[in-house]
């Protein structure tokens, strides 16, 4: 007993009693605040012993059945939509180059220059010989008519007829043919001004001003590529394809878009999510030996030019839908060897495990396909506060990014003082 309850008694009585040194005055006042301070620790040791904890608040979600997308994520590779290779068909020096590297051009658009002087002088010499072909023709055509008229008379020979009629179809073939040089000239001539063969991008020149170009191989003067839309591709492993099918065709899944193409989500490499949305356009019917892999393209709209060839993100495609599903937050599902368990809170607020069977994940939530019941309370969080054969008080709950920022802390600060409470007891 402390020092101080014992002092304060004794001091009253000498002050009531007017003789601090009577020795019965004394001791009978001391056995009284003995006696008074027993009653106080019993009372209070009794009141703790009869009042119970309260039940310990757990956060819980009730569960509702419906139709929820199986979306899976996949790592892939963005590729241009058409890509075109800008060559010299024509031989000669390149004097000239008409676009600035990196910017966009159209079909048709000039870009490189070749001496065209050679080509020049290939159309004037065709069109030199189609015009002496036509002089033939038209000296023959007249030979022809005026034997003809000479042949009905008897004044030639048929044999001389037959001459100048065949001397005039092949002064039409030389005409013809001149006709034809006349045109390849002007082709070989077209070709000295490389144009772009289709819209898009361009990247750097790969020849410069001066340098020989076409001779005796088409050489490679730039690349083209057309950004809008992109493509990505990438790959799926063939147990999961048909695990999919398998679910379609046994009526446990259903497409996600109908007849439709499935759509397709695009992550970048710092994880945040492309504004378009893409489609499915195959999947490759072939699996690749070496991998188990089946290929599969999309395609993206890129209007801004943000996606770039040959840049790896992740895809997350949904290709179908499970019927009569529901999505957990992965904390709220313990996984293990013996399977997935959940904690379900009864009508009587007892907490007890169940087993159900998990699909695929969908952000940070589970996809559950069997083992609940609409309506039943799955308990998300206060795991620490259970106790074997304790009622708990679900409420419900709220992901952290969706609670106030003093409850979140609060939260935090709670767990360690209610491990510390339990130590102490």
């Amino acid at each position: 007993m402390p020092t101080s309850s014992l002092i304060q008694p004794f001091s009253l009585a000498e002050r009531l009693l007017g003789h601090p040194r009577h020795p019965l005055l004394l001791l009978a006042a001391v056995l009284a605040a003995l006696m008074l301070a027993a009653c106080g620790k019993g009372g209070n040791g009794a009141a703790g012993a009869g009042s119970a904890p309260p039940p310990a608040e757990v956060g819980v979600v009730t569960v509702g059945l419906g139709d929820v997308g199986l979306v899976t994520e996949l790592p892939g590779r963005l590729e241009a939509s058409r890509v075109a290779q800008v060559r010299a068909r024509a031989a000669g020096i390149l004097q000239k180059r008409l676009f600035r590297e990196g910017s966009d051009v159209k079909v048709g658009q000039p870009l490189f220059t070749i001496d065209s002087a050679p080509y020049a002088a290939q159309v004037a010499s065709a069109k030199a010989g189609q015009s002496r072909a036509e002089a033939n023709l038209t000296q023959a055509t007249a030979l022809a008519g005026r034997y003809k008229n000479l042949v009905e008379a008897n004044a030639v020979s048929k044999q001389e007829y037959a001459n100048a009629v065949a001397a005039q179809k092949q002064a039409e073939a030389d005409v013809a043919l001149g006709k034809a040089n006349v045109q390849s000239a002007s082709i070989n001539l077209g070709y000295a001004s490389v144009a772009a063969p289709i819209s898009g991008r361009i990247g750097r020149a790969l020849v410069t001003e001066g340098a020989l170009v076409g001779q005796g191989d088409a050489t490679q003067l730039a690349v083209i590529q057309q950004i809008n839309p992109m493509y990505v591709n990438f790959t799926q492993s063939a147990s999961e394809v048909m695990k999919l099918r398998n679910g379609l065709e046994s009526g446990q899944f259903k497409r996600a878009a109908g007849n439709q193409a499935a759509s397709v989500r695009v992550v970048l490499e710092d994880g945040s999510e492309y504004a378009k949305t893409g489609r499915l356009l195959f999947s490759d019917l072939t699996v690749d030996a070496t991998t188990g892999q089946i290929t599969l393209r999309a395609e993206v709209p890129n209007p801004t030019g943000d996606l770039l060839p040959g840049l790896y993100v992740r895809v997350r495609l949904e290709q179908a839908q499970a019927i009569n599903a529901l999505t957990l937050p992965q904390q709220a599902v313990t996984r293990s060897a013996q399977g997935d368990t959940v904690m379900v809170v009864g009508d009587d607020n007892k907490v007890t495990p169940r087993t159900i069977r998990i699909g695929s994940a969908k952000g940070n939530a589970w996809v559950v396909l069997d083992g609940l019941k609409t309506g039943e309370k799955v308990m998300v969080d206060g795991f620490q506060k259970l106790r074997p054969g304790a009622t708990v008080k679900p409420v419900p709950w709220q992901p952290a990014a969706a609670r106030p920022a003093g409850a979140a802390s609060a939260a935090a600060a709670s767990a360690p003082a209610a491990a510390a409470s339990a130590a102490a007891k």
